[in-house]
Formats: structure tokens, C-alpha cells, sequence
């Protein structure tokens, strides 16, 4: 039985592998779990998994939680994620944390040498290098749960680097793939509709920006230790092929499959074992069209702006990583347009001058304290 810890487990990622774990109860052991705020869900999930510990960010709630549950150690506070990586009798921790929190878990995780499936994309988009020499040097496996990086990984597999021509990284095209209004007018709400994927609000907005798509060719460059001009973004629509690799003979592998995150989650959490599962099957007969496009970098300047911080490399993906998070945690706040996010991640990249092609941890650590700092700065004056 696979002992598993999941760090997020009342957001999207970490509800949908619960559910695959609660119909394979036989094949898996919840032994940690956390939330950041919805404790609520959490109670539900203790109440059904029996896990051994969990961890909250809010004191209060812990001490409730500690009270209500004596048999089961409560962690809260600054190292409280750092205590779930450590135990020793997990095997697989899957890392749903959403945002810049998970960087240092996930560098725990590795270094307790524990295998690690990763939903959260901030961790390889700031610190990508770091996290995977740390990983090769611990010896200890990566999985993706991004759908596309887990296209990606299937396609790979029985294959080398030297065998690749190129990896072709597909997406919806976003909320506004078709809107031709003003940009600046868009709301919130209409930023939230995205048209295939049910995700939490940050990665949703990402996705309206497409910058999501952009972090997505960073995760891979960093994943599969692959050049970033190897990697062509094209905007499918319809969301079935969910990735394809472009080898040096000229065939391409794909991946397909319905729009549903059941299927990378559980191919990560069998280790790449094809379990039987009821989930739903694609219908060729009811496809009538695969659709393919170059994405509008003029329409969606956050993407582009995101390839070229791929391309500088260094420490400009974490700039970008760090900025985003503010720009777009101030849309969902009513505080700056939409249009507002590029400006903010535009000025953030032009005006940081201490990049590096050689940095350690601490240098990310820096540049983001800096990125922080200055798009502060930024919103100050904006919405003063």
C-alpha cells in the first residue's frame, strides 16, 4: 500500500486526487494532508481519510483542530509544510500548493529523498534548474501533473533528449481567444469563465493572460532539460491532444484524452502504471475537428513576454513568477485592470539588472524579495 502526503489538498488538484484514492482505497494510505484556508473541507477530509497529521496556516483554526482531533499531530506556522515533507513513512507526496509557498516543501521533499508528483507550476518556474539538479543528485524522480507536462512525460518515454526534434505544447487558447473587445474592459468574472478547465482563480486569470501557457514552456525547459527554442506553443482549442513530441525522423507522439485532470493525476499517482479507472473515454466519432493556431502575441503580450524571460534565462523567470502572483492577486481584488497585469510583469523584467547565468537558491530568494518590493512599489503609486 502507497503511503501518500498531499500538500493542498482542498484545492482543485488535491480534491480530484482524493477522489482517485477514495476508489482505490485498497492501493493507497492518506497520511498527511493540508489546506491554507478552507478548513471547513478539510474537517470532511479528515473525518473520511484518517490521515496522521495535517497542516493549517491559520493558529486559531489549529488549535481547533488539535482539540477535535487528539490522535493527530496539527501543524501550523512557517515550518508547519516542512513537518509533512519529513515523515519518513510517506512515499509519495503530491504537491498541489498553489503559488511561491511551495518552494521550500518542495525542496524539503527532495532532500528527505521522497518521490514527488508537482502541480505547482511557481516551484519550477522560479527555481526549475535548482529543483531538478537537487532531484538528479538525490536521485529522485519528478512526476508532472500539469496535463501538458504529463502529455509530454508519456510521449518521452523509451526516448532520449538527442532523440527530439522539438516539444509542441498545446492550450485552449484561454477565456479570450476570440474576444476582440477592449482588453482593459474585461472583468473578473469574465476572466474566471475559462471554456474547458475547471482551475483555481490564479491559474485561471494565467490562463486569460495566457501567461499560464508561458510558465508552462519555462516548466518544461526545466522538466526535460530541454532548450527553450525547442519547445513551439500552439493553441488548440478543443483541448484533446494535450501535447506532442516532434522526434528527429520527423514522427510526432501525442497524447489525448478527455478534458479532465483525473487522468494525469492518476497516472502520477501509479507511478505510470495504466490502472483501470471508469473515467470518461474520448469518442472519436463525435470529433469532427482538430483545430490548430499560432497564439496572437500582440492580443496576449504576457506570453511573449514570458518566452523571452525563458529565453534570458537566470533569474528573469523568477522575477516574472514573483510579479505575476502580485499583478494578478490585484486583478482578483478589484485593484487594477486587466490590461494592468502585463504592465506590471513588463516594467518588473525591464527594470531588474542583477540577472545571473550562475545562481544558487539564495539568489532566487533575492530576486524575487526584489520583484516583490518593486511591484509593491508599482501598485503603490497606481492605485494611490
Amino acid at each position: 500500500m502507497k503511503r501518500i502526503t498531499i500538500l493542498g489538498s482542498t484545492g482543485s488538484i488535491g480534491t480530484t486526487t482524493l477522489k482517485i484514492i477514495k476508489a482505490n482505497r485498497d492501493k493507497f494510505k492518506i497520511i498527511g494532508l493540508s489546506t491554507n484556508q478552507n478548513v471547513k473541507l478539510l474537517r470532511e477530509q479528515i473525518n473520511i481519510f484518517e490521515p496522521e497529521e495535517v497542516y493549517v496556516s491559520n493558529e486559531t483554526e489549529a488549535n481547533l483542530l488539535s482539540k477535535e482531533y487528539p490522535n493527530i499531530k496539527i501543524y501550523t506556522g512557517k515550518n508547519g509544510l516542512i513537518k509533512l515533507c519529513q515523515n519518513k513513512k510517506v512515499d509519495l507526496i503530491i504537491q498541489a500548493l498553489s503559488g511561491i509557498i511551495g518552494l521550500e516543501p518542495t525542496i524539503e521533499c527532495i532532500k528527505q529523498k521522497k518521490k514527488i508528483a508537482l502541480a505547482n507550476k511557481e516551484v519550477l518556474v522560479s527555481a526549475g534548474k535548482i529543483i531538478m539538479e537537487l532531484a538528479k543528485k538525490n536521485n529522485v524522480n519528478v512526476l508532472p501533473i500539469d496535463s501538458e507536462h504529463s502529455a509530454i512525460y508519456q510521449c518521452l518515454v523509451g526516448y532520449s533528449n538527442s532523440d527530439v526534434s522539438k516539444i509542441i505544447l498545446t492550450g485552449s487558447g484561454g477565456a479570450f481567444l476570440n474576444y476582440n473587445d477592449d482588453f482593459s474592459k474585461i472583468t473578473i468574472k469574465q476572466a474566471l469563465k475559462h471554456p474547458r478547465w475547471k482551475m483555481g482563480s490564479k491559474i485561471t486569470i494565467d490562463s486569460a493572460t495566457l501567461m499560464n501557457k508561458g510558465f508552462e514552456l519555462i516548466e518544461a525547459m526545466n522538466l526535460f532539460n530541454i532548450p527553450p527554442e525547442k519547445i513551439e506553443i500552439l493553441i488548440h482549442p478543443q483541448s484533446i491532444i494535450h501535447s506532442m513530441v516532434e522526434f528527429n525522423d520527423g514522427i510526432v507522439i501525442a497524447q489525448l484524452a478527455p478534458t479532465d485532470m483525473l487522468f494525469p493525476i492518476q497516472y502520477a499517482l501509479f507511478e505510470t502504471i495504466r490502472n483501470k479507472n471508469n473515467f470518461s473515454r474520448l469518442n472519436f466519432n463525435k470529433i469532427k475537428t482538430l483545430t490548430f493556431q499560432k497564439p496572437n502575441y500582440k492580443k496576449f503580450p504576457c506570453l511573449k513576454l514570458a518566452i523571452n524571460c525563458a529565453l534570458k534565462n537566470g533569474l528573469f523567470p523568477a522575477i516574472l513568477c514573483m510579479a505575476d502572483e502580485l499583478a494578478v492577486s490585484a486583478f482578483l481584488e478589484g485593484k487594477i485592470k486587466f490590461t494592468d497585469i502585463y504592465y506590471l510583469l513588463l516594467n518588473a523584467v525591464k527594470n531588474f539588472k542583477n540577472n545571473k547565468e550562475k545562481y544558487n537558491l539564495n539568489d532566487v530568494y533575492a530576486a524575487m524579495d526584489w520583484s516583490k518590493n518593486y511591484v509593491n512599489y508599482l501598485l503603490t503609486k497606481y492605485i494611490g
